[in-house]
């Protein structure tokens, strides 16, 4: 099996925690290859990538999980999708004369550094849409902390009931033939069921800590390293803790936009409207996210 562009699901401690490491290679080089962002863009984009697939990961739900950032700095907005299907995208909005102004105040020219570095005062939302018939749901937090893993445990800390540790990893290409990753692991503290025995509360925080450091000591290429199965790194930290890996979800790039989508939305205009749009007798769109063009001729929207 792939080692990468997978999410792998498992509990330990008898199931007390529940934790998700997600790898993915494919995924994220495909939607870089779409935009030829700059470096630090395509960083912020990919690891962005792998913090909402690990949280959409955690979630039930058929439809549509959105990560989208809405800040004042030099990347202003950064929107993921992960569908419950497993396919993925993802955009951005930059300023790149803005991101060179900051790293040169920075002296930190060429360099990758965390997202928030680029992204400046803003909020970070989670949104989950399961179609017309379902109420949305949406977490919103404050952009605030050294870096992305901590931006989502703060909203864990401020909004949810369940404890939760994360760790984003990225690795960017050292040549033409190298390839971007990004990774994530995640754990949470299970509430205590009824009939179940759980460890006493004291014992609980000791082991819930002690796996958290264990977390902390995976490093960047041990996850990103081809041959190693991410049982096998999991193995390697939870060996002790009775480890279970419950099942593995597969991730692939997929673009949702569609031109009769888009036909439908631009028949439904007024004729004034469709004028306005039409630039030699055409109305071209560009998806963000993929790049695909579609052209609509002007006489055929004003067709009867």
């Amino acid at each position: 099996m792939n080692n990468f562009d997978n999410c792998v699901s498992f509990h330990i401690d008898n199931g007390a925690f529940l934790g998700r490491m997600i790898r993915l290679d494919n995924v994220v080089n495909t939607i870089l290859a779409k935009h030829q962002y700059p470096i630090q863009v395509s960083a912020v984009v990919a690891e962005s990538t792998a913090l909402a697939a690990l949280l959409a990961s955690t979630l039930k739900y058929q439809g549509l999980f959105t990560l989208q950032t809405k800040s004042n700095g030099p990347i202003p907005m950064v929107v993921v999708d992960v569908t419950s299907e497993g396919k993925i995208r993802a955009c951005a909005d930059y300023n790149e004369k803005k991101i060179i102004k900051a790293q040169e105040l920075r002296k930190t020219v060429g360099e990758i550094e965390p997202a928030p570095h680029f992204m400046g005062e803003g909020i970070l939302a989670f949104t989950v849409d399961q179609g017309s018939n379902t109420e949305l749901y949406q977490g919103i937090v404050d952009l605030q902390g050294k870096d992305l893993s901590e931006c989502a445990m703060r909203y864990f800390k401020q909004s949810e009931q369940i404890e939760t540790y994360l760790k984003l990893y990225l690795h960017a290409p050292d040549n033409e033939q190298d390839r971007w990753k990004a990774a994530g692991v995640l754990l949470q503290k299970l509430p205590s069921k009824g009939g179940k025995e759980q460890p006493e509360e004291t014992d609980n925080s000791e082991i819930w800590n002690q796996a958290i450091i264990f977390m902390q000591s995976l490093q960047a290429d041990e996850i990103f390293a081809d041959d190693l199965p991410s049982e096998t790194l999991l193995h390697r930290l939870y060996h002790a803790d009775n480890l279970q890996i419950s099942q593995t979800k597969e991730y692939s790039f997929g673009c949702r936009c569609q031109r009769e989508k888009l036909w439908n939305t631009l028949r439904t205009m007024k004729p004034e409207e469709i004028d306005e749009m039409c630039e030699n007798g055409k109305i071209t769109a560009t998806c963000h996210f993929c790049g695909t063009t579609y052209s609509f001729d002007k006489g055929e929207l004003l067709a009867q």
